[in-house]
């Protein structure tokens, strides 16, 4: 079986293996949205635009069973859902108000279209939009069209601490949402999210098909989310702490989030070492700025930590002889990786700035 490596990982590795102490961090900060709502856009009506089943064809369409085979000692299965409309768009309405951007969520869960196969469902009219629109009292409307569910469970899985067999689901969710404003033609955009969630079947956490059905589908309402607003972001990253007394003692007060006492330290170790332990500084010196949300600083201390990364894994040289790899040079790769993700960030603060505007007034 082929296996790939990520290069920020093999270079970490490499970097460990090199007699260099390197601790992982993490950090949370936003990331904005897909979407950027103008400010004159306050009330959302969010809307059932799903197609509706009747319930003695729930099982025939919409619980089919695919890809059945057997792996080993253990079974899987493949079955595909439509998921429940009701439950996706109340759901949807509540993650949308929980986040306090809009200043009205309202929510219009009675279904507006039926007669149509899932995923087939005709976008609202013109007409319809602008209706809805004026009834709500709303600025545009936000409409749930399909949400597929698609989940492989695995019968006969041994639990050690139970000491007993359980079957597992691992159900993907698939929402798909479009926007729509009054007096416009086409809905403004579409948005498609995926996201998965995982059960133990036959326990407390899902007992029936039904019930599956159920979680996934208050679960795809949350999905979209993050396509639409702005979001928070977990990120990785790492921390050189050792070379000098300066960079160990640095590491304390980075652990005490005290990272201008860090930072101080670190120009210190910077100004007065060279080569990999000078590239470590640099380094640092990009987190500690980064911490502290000065971004466009971190950049520029991160582009000095690649350069000098550059010098130390004479990436030139290598390039010259046509023999350049990840491996031969960890530093180059690893300081580069963060250099992107430094300009992403940067770049994402125009638009995050402009879709935070309208908790600011």
């Amino acid at each position: 079986m082929k296996r790939s490596v990520s290069p920020l990982l093999l270079s970490v590795c490499l970097l460990c293996g090199a007699c260099q102490s390197v601790e992982q961090l993490s950090i949370d900060y936003m990331k904005p949205a897909e979407v950027n709502f103008p400010n004159s856009l306050r009330r959302v009506a969010v809307v059932n635009n799903m197609p509706q089943w009747p319930a003695d064809r729930f099982a025939a369409e919409n619980d089919s069973t695919r890809d059945i085979k057997l792996e080993g000692p253990f079974k899987k299965s493949t079955r595909y859902y439509s998921g429940d409309a009701q439950i996706a768009t109340e759901s949807l309405a509540q993650a949308l108000a929980d986040q306090e951007y809009f200043d009205e969520v309202i929510i219009c869960d009675s279904a507006l279209q039926n007669g149509y196969t899932p995923g087939q469902a005709p976008v609202l009219s013109r007409e319809c939009v602008a209706e809805l629109a004026k009834t709500l009292e709303v600025d545009f409307l936000i409409a749930l069209e399909d949400v597929q569910i698609k989940s492989v469970r695995q019968k006969g899985w041994f639990a050690p601490m139970g000491g007993e067999y359980l079957d597992l689901i691992d159900a993907t969710v698939c929402p798909t949402l479009r926007l729509y404003l009054p007096n416009r033609q086409q809905p403004l955009i579409t948005v498609s999210g995926k996201d998965s969630i995982f059960w133990e079947y036959g326990t407390i956490q899902v007992k029936s098909e039904k019930e599956l059905v159920a979680q996934a589908s208050q679960f795809a309402g949350t999905i979209p989310i993050k396509h639409l607003l702005p979001y928070w972001e977990t990120g990785k990253r790492y921390l050189f702490t050792g070379g000098s007394v300066n960079m160990r003692d640095a590491a304390i007060y980075a652990k005490e989030n005290n990272w201008a006492e860090a930072v101080r330290l670190w120009e210190e170790s910077y100004k007065g070492s060279k080569g990999k332990k000078k590239m470590y500084a640099a380094y640092n010196l990009a987190l500690g700025h980064e911490m502290q949300d000065s971004i466009s600083t971190a950049c520029e201390w991160a582009l000095k930590a690649q350069e000098l990364a550059r010098e130390v894994d004479k990436v030139d040289r290598q390039n010259e002889q046509g023999e350049l790899d990840l491996t031969d040079v960890p530093n180059y790769v690893f300081t580069t990786i963060y250099v992107n993700e430094l300009r992403q960030r940067e770049k994402d603060l125009t638009r995050l700035k402009i879709q935070m505007q309208r908790l600011e007034e």
